[in-house]
């Protein structure tokens, strides 16, 4: 199984990390839209390494589709044709209070953002003339200076970040693969993922051969007892933080554990972030994310999620993880698949 990790960090220190990681055995890398730009730390470390490079995710609501597949098209010239796009909506209050951006129909959105941006490339790519008429954006105009031309590696592959059923038959639709949200269980994979891929890989006349799975996993991997004690803090406070954003729920109600939703939102919203972590019991963290020496934390990910994918992303959240359990986490999952 190949491992996908966060390159985390500021974009001046990317470069360097992105060496490292990858001479722990990393196979991918991948960014997260958080406290920098999703972009710029992977052009950074683009010529660094030969590993593969994700975005995971950026947010695509609050941009342009053009926007999106100009940086995308890019960073697959840079990466030497090893560049995914990961795609994710967020949720209505980031959108609207963090972006300034508009939030109607994220499934519709998300889907109509990959339909775009695949005309786009094929226009690109020389392959149709660009004539996009969407709901939400329009794109008909493409001179001969604003167009570079085919991509040396092909178009980038588009991946949609999902959980509930609505994005998940999108994303089996028409994007290229799936990125399975971390909040995530065995049972809500297996009775709720699984059946909405079918959904919308019938619906866009496609097959499991056209499309990807991407799990990703909460690792909170160690070897000392101090070392498993700081890993699950640091899962049980992202757990909390998930679990506390209503989308999520379905997760926690397929385990019996919906009461707690409402718990955490409540507790989210006086800032009481300690008190959320709390609301966290060790059989939600065996459940939603994976626990022990990375042999142990290996075989679980493997045990979840190795008859439908052959690769892995890994988060480490929240506590000081050792290069040497990285290590040896990757090793553990290439050698048990």
């Amino acid at each position: 199984m190949k491992v996908d990790v966060q390159l985390n960090g500021r974009p001046e220190n990317a470069a360097e990390r992105a060496r490292e990681l990858v001479a722990l055995g990393a196979d991918g890398l991948f960014t997260f839209e958080g406290a920098h730009d999703v972009f710029l730390p992977l052009a950074a470390a683009a010529g660094a390494v030969e590993a593969d490079l994700m975005t995971n995710v950026a947010i695509a609501l609050p941009r342009s589709p053009l926007h999106l597949a100009h940086t995308a098209y890019d960073l697959q010239s840079l990466t030497r044709g090893r560049f995914r796009l990961g795609l994710g909506s967020q949720i209505k209050p980031h959108i609207e209070k963090r972006y300034g951006s508009q939030w109607s129909k994220p499934a519709a959105r998300m889907r109509e953002t990959v339909l775009a941006i695949k005309a786009i490339f094929a226009a690109w790519e020389g392959q149709a003339p660009l004539k996009f008429q969407g709901e939400f954006s329009t794109h008909t105009l493409m001179p001969p200076t604003f167009n570079p031309g085919p991509n040396p590696y092909g178009p980038p592959e588009i991946c949609l970040g999902a959980l509930g059923p609505l994005m998940t038959r999108a994303a089996a639709e028409v994007a290229d693969g799936l990125l399975v949200m971390p909040f995530n269980s065995a049972r809500h994979f297996q009775e709720r993922t699984l059946p909405a891929i079918e959904e919308g890989l019938a619906r866009g006349g496609r097959t499991r051969d056209d499309f990807a799975i991407y799990p990703q996993v909460i690792v909170g991997v160690g070897r000392t007892a101090e070392e498993l004690d700081a890993a699950a803090r640091g899962v049980r406070g992202l757990l909390g933080f998930y679990g506390s954003t209503p989308a999520y729920r379905p997760v926690l109600e397929v385990e019996g554990w919906v009461d707690v939703q409402p718990e955490l939102n409540a507790l989210s919203k006086r800032g009481e972030f300690a008190a959320m972590a709390e609301l966290i019991d060790a059989d939600m963290v065996s459940e939603l994310a994976v626990h022990g020496t990375p042999e142990e934390c290996a075989a679980q990910i493997v045990a979840r999620f190795g008859d439908h994918a052959d690769r892995v992303c890994c988060y480490f959240p929240g506590y000081p993880v050792s290069d040497v359990n990285i290590a040896e986490l990757i090793s553990a999952l290439q050698a048990a698949s």
